[in-house]
């Protein structure tokens, strides 16, 4: 059976996982349509999901439509989940973007977009909710076409508008498809607005492609599939559909275009195994490892080697994923996604292969955490279990992060936002019943290099018997814009080998974890070894790698710093006679404006000033506020 692996992207609410339980349903995988409001869809399982309304963790689930298996997974629409949606991308071959038909291009929308981009996942558009009232077609295809930059091929045009709303008509095929009562019915499409629509779709495609452009004025439909596939799996455009995901309008015509237009995967069964492990969970029923097979085939019983950690590991058992249900299978192959268990130490992006034909692949992106609370167990007997808890948690996630603050000795969870934090700590809570005390949300600072310094020297000896310790080295610092840390060696001669140069490189790097204005992490900033001077016996590279850590926390010492702090684009939409007080309220956060409408504001704000917000905008809009965030990185803190 041919194989599509496609993911579900899209801003909060835009109806991902509803879209997700329809394709279930219209494929035959379940006999019932699952609801969000109802907490019973497939997908959203976990019991904070279900309570909270949204998707909070990627979920796997598989169906056949015609005669393609479909492995599709649902991700996350909230920003602060947007490692979910990293880790899904990176084995994935093909994504559907869903946007919401009032709304269009969201700022979750975009983002994930651009994290798409980043691994060349060629998408399809789905404008959902076109039943809705205040429902745009043209105006979200134009938000598509403005905001992300990219060329919209419209194969669909909307039959009858808002709660008129009965179907589509098929540019491609010439068709009109509409729905009653959840039954498709197909009928021949004509009339003089069809035919422009399709002259449009022509010419659109025509200007990318030399086939369509030979038969510009009576492009075949051979053509103008084979063309839109073509420009897709290129990115240089994206096919674009509509419907209602919960009224049952679309979905079979979306499900035909992902066979149509999305990519197969690749791969040998027969050649060496290279898979990607892009998932770790701690189930009741022990540690699964979720796998991208690339290569090869991966069989129950199997030894396999983990090339980053140099050790191997045993495949107990292959399981095919449906959601929190799992099916043994004998094996997978090139192309497939699944569950092992058995898999003991193999961490999110570790490559899993054979011993005696190593390889590694790239691994998801991880986002450095930007809020930090303090954890602590309220029996001093639990702080153990705790500790043992919170190690999990960020194997499972590794866009937590767990330390020990060096002056209060508070145990501090560092996450990606509020909401972030407040799920993780909650899963604490439930999975052991561990009574857990949090703290006040904290930012993460950082600090950077205004004003630079040269020639600093740094001589490291240390002699106490034996070999000793002998490294000198000289460094320039200087500031460094949209790059976090750069490092040159203009040496020449031979007075510092390449590996001693490696060496310092290293301690530099290690020194960068602790600024000195308040211990943050420092960022913006090039440091160059000019000079340095080695002992014939003493010189070693741990003897440089200390010299370069200590040589430049000296140096930093004699910089001009400043101090960072994050931002968050944040955009709100309220009812315009509350807007000028959420301007006003936005000022006080030292929020910078960038952009507005008549029910919209858009600004930046440091996310320190947005604990707490959502309270105080329903307070202040009489509960018809809402707001959407995104990380902006960072700026100088006032």
């Amino acid at each position: 059976m041919r194989v599509r692996n496609l993911g579900i992207l899209a801003h909060v609410d835009a109806g991902k996982t509803t879209l997700t339980e329809r394709v279930l349903y219209a494929t035959g995988a379940t006999y019932k349509r699952g609801e969000v409001h109802d907490g019973t869809t497939v997908t959203d399982f976990d019991p904070q999901e279900r309570d909270r309304g949204i998707t909070i963790f990627a979920a796997a689930v598989s169906c056949d439509w015609a005669g393609h298996r479909l492995n599709l997974i649902d991700t996350p629409g909230h920003v602060d989940f947007s490692a979910e949606v990293e880790r899904s991308l990176r084995v994935l071959d093909g994504a559907v973007a869903v946007f919401d038909a009032v709304a269009g291009v969201e700022p979750q929308s975009e983002s994930v977009w651009r994290q798409a981009d980043r691994y060349g996942v060629p998408r399809i558009a789905f404008v959902n909710k076109l039943d809705r009232a205040g429902a745009d077609f043209d105006a979200a295809v134009a938000s598509i076409r403005t905001r992300l930059g990219v060329t919209p091929f419209v194969v669909q045009r909307p039959i009858g508008r808002e709660d008129g709303f009965r179907g589509v008509v098929d540019l491609v095929g010439m068709r009109a498809l509409t729905w009653v009562d959840g039954v498709l019915h197909e009928e021949p499409a004509g009339g003089e607005e069809v035919r422009r629509a399709r002259r449009e779709l022509e010419e659109a495609v025509a200007e990318r492609h030399a086939d369509a452009l030979e038969e510009l004025g009576a492009v075949s439909d051979q053509t103008l599939r084979r063309a839109l596939r073509e420009l897709t799996l290129r990115g240089e455009g994206v096919v674009v559909l509509g419907g209602s995901a919960y009224r049952d309008k679309g979905v079979e015509p979306l499900l035909d275009a992902v066979v149509a237009y999305l990519p197969e995967p690749g791969g040998d069964p027969e050649a060496e195994l290279a898979a990607l492990v892009f998932k770790v969970h701690a189930a009741r029923t022990g540690r699964l490892t979720y796998v991208r097979v690339y290569d090869g085939t991966l069989r129950k019983g199997d030894t396999v080697w983990d090339a980053a950690a140099g050790r191997t590991e045993r495949v107990a058992r292959v399981l095919r994923v449906q959601a929190d249900r799992h099916l043994e299978v004998d094996r997978a192959v090139a192309g497939d996604i699944v569950a092992v268990a058995g898999v003991k130490a193999a961490a999110t992006g570790a490559t899993l292969c054979a011993r005696d034909a190593p390889v590694l692949l790239e691994a998801p992106r991880t986002a450095d955490p930007l809020v930090s609370v303090a954890v602590e167990a309220r029996r001093c007997a639990d702080a153990g279990r705790l500790a043992t808890v919170l190690a999990g948690l960020v194997e499972e996630d590794p866009s937590l992060a767990v330390r020990t603050d060096a002056e209060t000795g508070q145990t501090l969870l560092s996450g990606l936002g509020e909401l972030h934090l407040e799920v993780a700590v909650e899963k604490v809570r439930r999975a052991t019943g561990l009574a857990v005390t949090v703290g006040r949300p904290q930012v993460a600072y950082r600090e950077t290099v205004v004003r630079g310094v040269t020639g600093v020297l740094y001589r490291h000896v240390k002699q106490d018997g034996g070999a000793g310790q002998f490294a000198h080295v000289v460094l320039d610092v200087e500031p460094l814009e949209g790059t976090e840390f750069a490092f040159t060696s203009t040496v020449t001669g031979g007075r510092v080998p390449r590996e001693y140069v490696r060496a310092v490189e290293a301690g530099c790097r290690e020194a960068l974890a602790e600024g000195p204005l308040g211990g943050n992490r420092v960022t913006g900033l090039r440091v160059t070894l000019t000079d340095g001077v080695t002992h014939p016996k003493d010189s070693s590279e741990m003897a440089f790698r200390a010299a370069g850590r200590f040589g430049l926390r000296a140096a930093l010492q004699s910089c001009g710093m400043a101090l960072l702090e994050p931002v968050a684009e944040v955009t709100v939409s309220a009812p315009a006679d509350t807007l000028g007080g959420v301007l006003g309220d936005l000022a006080a956060r030292r929020g910078r404006v960038t952009g507005s409408t008549e029910r919209d504001v858009t600004a930046v704000v440091p996310l320190a000033e947005l604990f707490g917000y959502a309270t105080q905008l329903r307070s202040r809009t009489r509960g018809r506020g809402t707001f959407t965030s995104r990380p902006a990185g960072y700026r100088p803190a006032a």
